[in-house]
């Protein structure tokens, strides 16, 4: 029925482009720049006596739509640049194009008061509880999207260790699936192994939007604690944009980024990276010869069956800037990777064959197009993927940490298995959102995703486990209503129903169930001031266990087909504030405090023999916490910021099962979280060094996450030398260098990693990476 539904959607969308009028809103777009010929960020451009205007983003495109016929002065004004005005008439539909160049001035004018704003910026003045990360400062880096997102305040990024391993990103206490991921909009959930966030280089994004708790209903998913999106833009008609670095631990990395756009609209687009390393660093580890018996309670040994390498192509053809279409754009995603498994969910199991695979081949479909009848705007998406991924446990062995090796029995490493597998999951969504007038809004979203498990292990034939059906659907819709005073408030609120329905093996009713949640929510923001922002929200938010989850992973991660949907309710408030002390000192402050009571809360724990993740429901956990976020800037040549999170996770169930009485960790804090971390980096940029256009930018940044317990705190000695573990603190020091030659065109960085060398642990007896060197090469030209 789900499927009819968007067929019939899409045959109504249709029947609309082709018959739509041609009294169309027109739209004002272009490029401003310097008298050099650099693009200018934050220049503001407004139509006088209107409503109409927009902010230019870091490349110095800006873009004004669905204005209405007639004649207009378009002014353009930017701190330190003489304002500029040209009279422009637009006719119905037109699309036309302004370039402007700014004279700079030296002289004071104390009669302009008008501040541009980046597009992230803009991001960060909504209701929602939101930080925006202008990615492009990042582009010199060899970080990947989790890299840089560990620096946000209220996250903590947790690898189990080098370039493609495990993570589980934890935004204000809440971790796992519990936040959801998004690419211009789009769910993730179904994007396989091959294409997340700690191995999408930072390059492939023009800003990531981090939503705390409250997630804004246009989405379309249910996170019970907050969400990211990549926002990949589309900066530039005609560019290229290439990388490529090398590092310790023979880790290379590589990116291409590049589009094309004609005068009449059509385009390709394509997004290609690898990632490569030997993740042959040093542990220290407790080791026994396998043969000799003999023992080394900290030997300091390399990784020796770690490799990863990963590769992914996005390409995308279609057309834009058309009357039926902004954007219609039909695309491939295609990757694979290859993963060799070293431990366990500890270290102190070690394997030396055991190893993944897996790929991606997702067609897409993009539709977008604004006022396709008057007030409406519509947004359509969707995808399959194809792929599949096998777990490959062959080796009849047991290893040492030596690389030593000797049979053991006929059944693998840990469970012998060819075991390949498709997930066979899809996703359609649908955005329309109808403006009542230039203050109100109406939005309705529709996600729709499936989950269909099949797989055969050439090994185990006769395993019927294998041939269960494993199947999820779910939907979510979504309403919402929103009213905005430009400036002075705005105001949201929304409802989302989601439904699910499970298939787990062939045992009729016990293995098949359904589930339906009601959710809805409220964000508010007023200005004070101008540079004074108040923001609230709250909802009551639901989620539904993942087919992961429920399915398990094949490899770490153990099924739980009994899992409960959990509930939570979501609280923020928060302020922003910026200000300047005169024009060289700027400084700016954002706050926020969170409340979370959630119910059936799924997290993760150690199956019984600790050797695999289960995840399971707890009745009740309760959060409070916050974080703060200050930055300084002095003249355009130096920069500096600090953030801090504190978070308390408490446990409100009050009786475990197979106990009688009052649970002893009845409002313990909650185990193996993070509960107090910030980060702190300072960045000085020189300008023409060597020559006139060739910059030099010296960056520092600081990581800090407080120790914490493994196990419940009631239980368990009350040192670190008792029986009750404990993440160690830490403490990593990360060093960059980059020197850009003819205005950015050709950059050259240098990082340094864990400068102090300091043995890193994210997760219990999973040690990171020590220090490690990195060169970063990027050429970049556009035709723009």
């Amino acid at each position: 029925m789900q499927i009819k539904h968007f067929l019939l959607l899409g045959l109504l969308c249709a029947q609309s482009i082709f018959s739509y009028a041609q009294n169309q809103p027109a739209s004002v777009s272009g490029l401003v720049r310097t008298e050099a010929g650099k693009a200018l960020p934050a220049a503001s451009i407004t139509l006088g006596q209107t409503t109409f205007g927009a902010v230019s983003d870091a490349s110095g495109r800006y873009h004004i739509g669905q204005v209405p016929a007639g004649n207009y002065l378009l002014i353009i004004t930017s701190v330190g640049y003489a304002p500029h005005s040209k009279k422009i008439s637009l006719k119905p539909g037109q699309q036309l194009v302004a370039d402007f160049k700014l004279e700079g001035r030296v002289q004071e004018m104390e009669t302009v008061n008008i501040l541009g704003r980046t597009a992230s910026q803009e991001v960060n003045r909504q209701a929602f509880n939101v930080t925006a990360i202008d990615a492009s400062g990042l582009y010199n880096t060899t970080l990947d999207i989790s890299g840089a997102l560990d620096r946000v305040a209220g996250i903590r990024v947790r690898e189990s260790g080098g370039v493609g391993s495990s993570f589980n990103l934890s935004l204000n206490g809440f971790s796992g699936n519990h936040v959801r991921y998004f690419i211009d909009g789009i769910p993730m959930d179904n994007f396989g192994s091959s294409f997340q966030i700690n191995n999408i280089p930072i390059n492939i994004a023009d800003r990531v939007e981090v939503y705390k708790g409250v997630v804004p209903m246009w989405l379309g998913s249910d996170a019970l604690g907050g969400a990211i999106n990549i926002v990949t833009g589309n900066k530039f008609r005609n560019f290229i944009d290439a990388s490529y670095s090398y590092g310790s631990f023979n880790t290379h990395r590589s990116v291409v980024n590049a589009a094309f756009t004609g005068k009449k609209g059509f385009t390709v687009q394509l997004n290609a990276f690898q990632n490569y390393s030997d993740n042959n660093y040093k542990v220290r580890i407790e080791a026994a010869d396998i043969y000799t018996g003999a023992y080394a309670p900290a030997a300091l040994l390399p990784r020796f069956h770690d490799t990863y390498h990963n590769e992914t192509v996005v390409a995308s053809v279609g057309v834009v800037g058309k009357k039926y279409a902004d954007r219609l754009l039909i695309g491939l995603t295609a990757g694979r990777n290859y993963k060799e498994i070293q431990t366990g969910a500890r270290m102190v199991s070690v394997f030396g064959g055991w190893h993944r695979r897996g790929n991606i081949l997702m067609p897409t479909l993009k539709y977008k197009k604004e006022n396709l009848l008057k007030g409406l705007d519509v947004t359509v998406n969707a995808n399959y993927n194809l792929g599949e991924e096998q777990n490959i446990d062959t080796m009849n062995v047991r290893y040492d940490w030596y690389g030593n090796s000797k049979p053991s029995g006929a059944n693998g490493e840990r469970s012998r298995s060819l075991y390949k597998y498709k997930n066979n999951n899809g996703l359609a969504t649908t955005m329309l959102n109808y403006r009542i007038d230039a203050k109100q809004s109406l939005a309705l979203s529709n996600a729709f995703s499936t989950f269909n498990r099949t797989g055969s292990d050439a090994l185990n034939p006769t395993i019927a486990e294998y041939e269960q059906p494993k199947k999820t659907n779910k939907n979510m819709l979504g309403l919402g209503y929103s009213v905005d005073i430009r400036n002075r408030w705005s105001a949201t609120v929304f409802g989302k129903y989601i439904s699910q329905f499970n298939v787990n093996g062939n045992n009729g009713g016990a293995g098949r169930n359904s589930m339906e949640r009601l959710g809805y929510g409220l964000a508010a923001t007023y200005f004070v001031r101008p540079d004074l922002q108040l923001k609230a929200s709250y909802e009551l938010t639901n989620r539904m266990p993942e087919a992961q989850e429920i399915f398990g992973d094949v490899e770490n991660q153990e099924a739980n087909p009994g899992l409960k949907p959990e509930k939570s309710d979501n609280f923020n408030l928060g302020f922003g504030y910026n200000f300047r002390l005169n024009e060289s000192h700027t400084f700016a402050l954002n706050a926020n405090a969170i409340y979370r009571n959630a119910s059936n809360f799924i997290y993760n724990r150690l199956n019984n023999n600790q050797s695999k993740l289960v995840a399971d429901n707890r009745e009740g956990v309760r959060t409070l916490g916050g974080d703060a976020e200050l930055r300084y800037g002095y003249g355009s040549w130096l920069t500096a910021g600090v953030t801090a999170t504190y978070q308390y996770l408490q446990n409100m169930q009050r009786y475990e099962p197979g106990f009688t009485g009052v649970s002893v960790v009845y409002k313990d804090q909650m185990p193996n979280i993070p509960y107090l971390y910030g980060n702190g980096d300072i960045s000085v940029s020189l300008r023409n060094v060597g020559r006139k256009g060739n910059n030099l930018t010296i960056g520092y940044n600081l990581l800090y996450v407080h120790a914490f317990w493994l196990y419940w705190p009631s239980r368990g000695g009350q040192s670190v030398n008792d029986d009750k573990k404990v993440i160690p603190r830490q403490v990593n020091h990360d060093l960059n260098v980059v020197y850009s030659l003819h205005g950015g065109r050709y950059n050259i960085g240098l990082e340094a990693r864990n400068l102090g060398n300091a043995d890193l642990f994210d997760n219990f007896s999973l040690q990171k990476p020590g220090r490690a060197f990195y060169l970063n090469l990027r050429y970049f030209i556009s035709s723009n």
